[in-house]
C-alpha cells in the first residue's frame, strides 16, 4: 500500500479520535455539573450575578450548551461553519473567567469545570482549556465533514434535548419568596447566656433589621446555606448578615472550609436548649428580623440579594 495513503489514513484516524475526545470532555463536563447542580448554580452567582433566579437560568443554559456542543461534535454537525467556532469561543470565555477567579482567590479550591464530581484548581482548568483550544485549532484545519441533508433536523433535535435536559432534571423553583411571618424572637440568650464561654455579638441584633442564620456546624444543609450567604455578603457587604453557629469548636474549621464563610460575622453558641429556643426545631433557620420580630423565614433556595434589599427598604 502506498505510504501516502497509509499516512493519510493514520491522520484521519488521529483527527477522528481527537474529535471524539473533545466531544467526550464536553459531554462529561455538562453531565458532571448535574451531579451537584446546586453548587454549580451558586458558582454562577458567585461570578457576579445578583439574582438567584437569573443565576439558576444561566447555570441550566451553560450545561445545556455544553451538552449541545458535545453532541454536535460527536455527530459531525456544522463543524466548520458553527461548532468549532462556538467551542473555541466558549473555551475562551471560561478561560477568562478562571483567570479572574485565580486573581481573586488564588489557585485554590474547585474551579467547577467538572462540577463536584472531579475537583480541579483554576490553574488546572486553564491548562485544560488551553489544550482543548489547541485541539479545536488542529481539527479546524484538518478535520471537516461534508454537510448531509438531515443535519438541520438532527441539530434541532439534539439542541432542543440538550437545552431542555437541565430544566427537566432541575426545574426552576416556584417557591422563591421567603415565608412571611410575624413571630417574636427572644434573642436575649445571645447576650445573657447561661454558658459563660459564649461570646456576645458586637452588634445589637435585638434592634433594627438583620438577617440572622442559625446553623449547626455539622449540618450539611447549613454549610450550603452558609456558602450562599457568604457570596451575598461578599458582593453586598452592606446587607446585615449574621451567623449564630451551634456545635463543638473542633468542627468550626471544617465548616468554614466547606462554606468559605469565615468573613461573615458570627458567634459560636454552646448550649442546645438556649439555641433551640431561638432557632426553633430545625436548622438552618434563616430569619429576617426587625426589632426582635421575625418578618421572613427563608431556606437557602430563597436567598436572593435583590429581595433582601427590598425588605431592608421596607419601613
Amino acid at each position: 500500500m502506498n505510504s501516502n495513503v497509509v499516512s493519510l489514513k493514520i491522520k484521519k484516524f488521529f483527527l477522528l479520535v481527537l474529535l471524539i475526545v473533545l466531544s467526550a470532555i464536553f459531554l462529561f463536563s455538562g453531565i458532571s455539573k448535574l451531579y451537584d447542580f446546586e453548587r454549580f448554580e451558586w458558582n454562577i452567582m458567585d461570578a457576579g450575578i445578583s439574582s438567584m433566579i437569573l443565576s439558576g437560568v444561566l447555570a441550566r443554559l451553560f450545561i445545556g450548551l455544553e451538552l449541545m456542543l458535545g453532541l454536535f461534535l460527536l455527530l459531525h454537525l456544522f463543524l466548520k461553519t458553527f461548532t468549532y467556532k462556538a467551542v473555541f469561543i466558549l473555551l475562551s470565555f471560561f478561560t477568562v473567567y478562571l483567570i479572574a477567579l485565580m486573581v481573586r482567590q488564588g489557585n485554590s479550591g474547585n474551579c467547577g469545570c467538572f462540577g463536584e464530581m472531579y475537583h480541579m484548581t483554576p490553574g488546572m482548568g486553564i491548562a485544560k482549556n488551553a489544550v482543548m483550544m489547541i485541539m479545536v485549532v488542529i481539527l479546524l484545519k484538518g478535520h471537516n465533514s461534508n454537510p448531509f441533508k438531515q443535519a438541520p433536523v438532527i441539530a434541532a433535535i439534539a439542541g432542543m434535548i440538550s437545552i431542555v435536559i437541565p430544566f427537566v432534571f432541575f426545574p426552576l423553583s416556584q417557591d422563591s419568596v421567603p415565608e412571611i411571618s410575624h413571630e417574636t424572637i427572644n434573642l436575649e440568650p445571645l447576650y445573657h447566656s447561661k454558658n459563660p464561654e459564649n461570646t456576645k455579638p458586637v452588634q445589637d441584633l435585638r434592634t433594627g433589621k438583620h438577617i440572622v442564620a442559625f446553623m449547626s456546624l455539622t449540618c450539611p444543609h447549613c454549610k450550603k446555606a452558609a456558602f450562599v450567604l457568604q457570596i451575598i455578603h461578599r458582593q453586598n457587604p452592606d446587607i446585615p448578615i449574621f451567623f449564630v453557629l451551634n456545635g463543638n469548636p473542633d468542627f468550626l474549621s471544617d465548616f468554614y472550609k466547606e462554606s468559605q464563610a469565615d468573613s461573615v460575622s458570627h458567634v459560636l453558641f454552646r448550649g442546645s436548649d438556649e439555641f433551640a429556643s431561638m432557632a426553633g426545631s430545625a436548622v438552618p433557620a434563616i430569619y429576617f428580623i426587625h426589632n426582635s420580630v421575625i418578618e421572613r423565614k427563608a431556606n437557602y433556595f430563597q436567598l436572593d440579594p435583590q429581595y433582601m434589599r427590598q425588605w431592608l427598604r421596607e419601613p
